[in-house]
């Protein structure tokens, strides 16, 4: 792989062993302390290491993303600064990608290896605070370019070495810090499982074989899907009324991914008292008849904590199976991209339906038989970069997202999207030159933004 680093490298000078005189904490500079910083840049670049003939300014420092980080003492004065922004490789792109860099981390010569309070180098307690900055404004990827002396420190620190390369004479290494939000997310939703479900499908279960992690199961003998979602007890007890109308959301979600029309649910509501369940059940009451869909029945306890589940029945005589996907398939998302965060819960649960009229979320049950895919899955709260996983993994194949291509709402940063329930999502397989679907709902996009491979696991494809 090709980069170029010319003008954007993380270079620091050489450390030493000298103690700070006195105290300093690392925060986001204000307009002083960025001359500051600046400052000190031209005293290292320029004058100190030669690197630079005249000025180490470049676009980077105009771009009104970047937020440059700063040691200061309580006095105010700056021992030290890192920027972290967009890479430069996406800054012209029309939205966050999700990859962002560190670069330009100075320290003042009598200030390198000054052990702070928490017994951090000066230049350590910069590179940690940009690692944190990254993850914080949604980053999925987070790299740097370093002076080879310093690579040391920065594995050290945690980052892995990917690639030599030359900077103005200067041998330096491509580093990368490595970003969980997602392992973390598909480990805390999805990793357990396999193991947790061994041996209620397979031969002799009595489920329809072909169906392995899907959002509903067939109905053996039957043209019956069903599904079923439970709610986070804890986002019961917060927003009642949400959690009642998301029990109606995912369900339905569910059977959409199947391909199946509902024809009923039923529900199953735990709650402390009367009050309280009446506002679970008003919730739920008002999506079943936003989308249309008969409450048939369920079961109500009083004077316990609080619960939700709800069982979701279908028709279709043309089930569309999770794991149907092969190796050069294509993925395609298709997503209502309208609406926004749900008051708290930004970054985590998006928002398209409870603005949408009946007919606008009837009609989104219709997306699934018109792209006719080879295998669906309703993005859940595993997210997108999980639900592929999940899919590709049922289809025994690798899925590879390509970053750019994702549909996303305007606003929103790539890591939120990628990790959150995003209301209405399904991500689809279907062969390689199939012609796009033309009847779809008109205030969804479909795009398609991956492929399949030979192998296992999700990866995430970037524009270098």
């Amino acid at each position: 792989m090709t980069v170029d680093l010319t003008d954007n490298g993380i270079l620091t000078g050489r450390r030493s062993t000298q103690q700070a005189p006195e105290d300093y904490i690392v925060v986001e500079a204000d307009t002083r302390e960025v001359q500051a910083y600046r400052q000190l840049r031209r005293e290292v670049f320029v004058r100190e290491q030669g690197l630079f003939s005249v000025s180490d300014r470049d676009l980077v420092d105009d771009d009104p993303r970047t937020v440059v980080l700063v040691a200061r003492t309580p006095a105010g004065d700056v021992l030290g600064g890192v920027r972290v922004h967009p890479a430069p490789e996406v800054m012209q792109a029309e939205r966050d990608l999700g990859w962002w860099r560190g670069s330009r981390l100075a320290v003042q010569a009598d200030a390198r290896g000054s052990i702070g309070p928490a017994g951090a180098g000066v230049g350590a307690a910069l590179v940690r605070a940009a690692c944190a900055r990254a993850e914080a404004v949604g980053a999925l990827r987070f790299d740097a370019t370093i002076q080879a002396q310093n690579e040391r420190l920065f594995t050290r620190l945690g980052w892995t070495s990917r690639e030599r390369v030359t900077v103005h004479g200067h041998p330096h290494v491509v580093v990368d810090w490595p970003i969980a939000r997602v392992q973390r997310l598909v480990d805390a939703t999805k990793a357990s499982l396999g193991a947790l479900l061994a041996g209620l499908s397979g031969p002799g279960s009595g489920a329809v074989q072909g169906f392995v992690g899907d959002d509903g199961a067939p109905v053996p003998g039957s043209d019956l899907v069903a599904a079923c979602d439970a709610i986070l007890p804890a986002m019961v007890e917060r927003d009642p009324e949400w959690a009642g109308w998301c029990a109606v959301l995912v369900n339905v979600n569910d059977l959409s991914a199947m391909g199946a029309s509902p024809v009923g649910l039923l529900d199953a509501v735990g709650a402390r008292d009367a009050s309280f369940a009446r506002r679970v059940m008003s919730g739920l009451r008002s999506a079943a008849e936003a989308w249309g869909v008969p409450v048939l029945g369920g079961h109500t306890q009083l004077g316990v904590p609080a619960a939700l589940s709800v069982t979701a029945l279908g028709r279709t005589d043309r089930p569309v199976p999770g794991g149907g996907a092969s190796p050069g398939e294509r993925l395609r998302l298709t997503a209502d991209l309208g609406g926004g965060w749900r008051p708290g819960y930004a970054g985590g649960q998006w928002d398209s339906s409870s603005h949408r009229t009946s007919d606008e979320l009837r009609a989104l049950g219709t997306v699934v038989p018109a792209l006719a895919p080879t295998a669906a899955k309703d993005v859940s709260m595993s997210g997108l970069v999980g639900t592929a996983g999940m899919l590709a993994e049922a289809s025994g194949c690798r899925a590879v997202l390509d970053v750019a291509a994702v549909p996303t709402p305007e606003g929103v940063t790539t890591g939120d999207w990628f990790t959150c329930f995003p209301g209405f999502a399904m991500i689809t397989a279907e062969p390689a030159g199939v012609p796009s679907a033309t009847d779809l709902p008109a205030f969804v996009e479909s795009r398609r933004c991956g492929r399949l491979t030979e192998g296992s696991g999700v990866g995430l494809r970037w524009p270098d």
